[in-house]
C-alpha cells in the first residue's frame, strides 16, 4: 500500500501557487515583475560593463561589486522567469529534477551573496583601519583565491540539498507555498523522515548567513572605533561614507534572508502568505536594489557612468 501511496520521483510535478486569492491581478503583478527583471539585468550588466572599460575602477572595491552583480544576474535569471512563467502563462507545473535545480542555484547564489558581502566588508576594514596595506593585502591573486573560496564553498555546502531530497518519496499535497523551489519548503512535502535535512539546514544557514553575518558586524565594530579615533570629524564622516552603500547592501540581503528563514522554521501556518512576500523580497529586491544604491553612493562609480553618456 505504501508503495502506491507514494509519488514516483519520475514522474512527480510540484504546483507552484504563485499569491494565492490574487488570480485577478496576475497580469498587473506581472507587469512588475517584467520591470524589476528587466531593471535588475540592464543594471548589474552595467554595473559590469562600466567597471570592466573603466580602468580607474580596477581596483579591490569594484572587483567585488562585480562579484556582486553576476550574482545578483543569477539570482534574477534563476527566479523571475518561473515566477513570470506562472502569472503570464500560468505556468504552474514544475518537475522534480528543475525544482531541484532551482533551489541549489538560489541557494548557492544565497551563499556566493552573503560571502561577497563579507569580502566587501572585509575591504572596507583595511581601507579605513590599515590603509598604507591595502594595496599590499588585497593583491589581484588573493582576490582571485577569495572568489574561488566564495564558489567552492556555495557548491558544496549547497550540493547536499537536491542530492538528499531526491532520495525521499514525496506522497503529501504536492502545492509549494513559493514561486519558485526552495530547500525549507519543498522537503516539507516528503514523507520520509526530514530531520537530516532540517538540521543540515540548520547547519548551513549557521555556518554560511550566520558567521558572515557575525564576521561583518565585527569588521564594522572595529572600523567605528578606528573612526571615531580619527581627530578631525570631517575625515571621520568622509571614512564612514565610504561605506553606506555596503551598510544598505548587507541590510536588503540580510533583513530578508532572516525574516524568511524565521517565517520558514516557526512552522506557523497563517504566515503562508507573509512566507510569499518575504520570499519576494529577499531574492528579487537585492538584485533591483545594489546597482542603484552603488551608483548613486559611490563617487567614482558615479562620475565613470557620467563620462559614459557623456560620450
Amino acid at each position: 500500500m505504501s508503495a502506491v501511496n507514494h509519488t514516483k520521483l519520475t514522474h512527480a510535478v510540484f504546483i507552484l501557487t504563485g499569491i494565492p486569492g490574487q488570480e485577478n491581478t496576475h497580469l498587473w503583478i506581472s507587469i512588475a515583475f517584467c520591470f524589476m527583471y528587466a531593471i535588475s539585468i540592464v543594471g548589474n550588466s552595467f554595473i559590469l560593463f562600466i567597471v570592466k572599460t573603466d580602468p580607474i575602477l580596477h581596483e579591490p572595491m569594484y572587483v567585488f561589486l562585480s562579484l556582486l552583480a553576476v550574482t545578483d544576474l543569477g539570482l534574477s535569471i534563476a527566479t523571475i522567469p518561473t515566477i513570470l512563467g506562472i502569472y503570464l502563462f500560468k505556468s504552474k507545473e514544475i518537475n522534480l529534477s528543475a525544482c531541484f535545480a532551482q533551489l541549489f542555484f538560489i541557494h548557492t547564489l544565497q551563499c556566493f551573496e552573503s560571502f561577497i558581502l563579507l569580502l566587501m566588508a572585509f575591504d572596507r576594514f583595511i581601507a579605513i583601519c590599515n590603509p598604507l596595506r591595502y594595496a599590499s593585502i588585497l593583491t589581484l591573486p588573493r582576490i582571485r583565491m577569495m572568489g574561488l573560496v566564495c564558489v567552492l564553498r556555495g557548491v558544496v555546502l549547497m550540493m547536499p540539498f537536491p542530492l538528499l531530497l531526491k532520495k525521499y518519496a514525496y506522497c503529501r499535497d504536492n502545492v509549494l507555498s513559493h514561486s519558485y523551489c526552495l530547500h525549507q519548503a519543498v522537503m516539507q512535502l516528503a514523507c520520509s523522515d526530514i530531520t537530516v535535512n532540517y538540521i543540515y539546514g540548520i547547519f548551513t544557514t549557521l555556518f554560511t548567513l550566520g558567521l558572515d553575518l557575525l564576521l561583518i558586524l565585527i569588521s564594522y565594530v572595529m572600523i567605528l572605533k578606528t573612526a571615531l579615533s580619527v581627530a578631525s570629524r570631517k575625515e571621520c564622516l568622509r571614512a564612514l561614507n565610504t561605506c553606506v552603500s555596503h551598510i544598505c547592501a548587507v541590510l536588503l540581503f540580510y533583513t530578508g534572508e532572516i525574516s524568511l528563514t524565521a517565517i520558514h522554521r516557526s512552522g506557523v501556518s497563517s504566515s503562508h502568505l507573509l512566507a510569499i512576500l518575504m520570499g519576494y523580497v529577499s531574492l528579487l529586491i537585492p538584485p533591483l536594489m545594489n546597482p542603484i544604491i552603488y551608483s548613486l553612493k559611490s563617487k567614482h562609480l558615479r562620475a565613470s557612468i557620467i563620462r559614459v553618456f557623456s560620450k
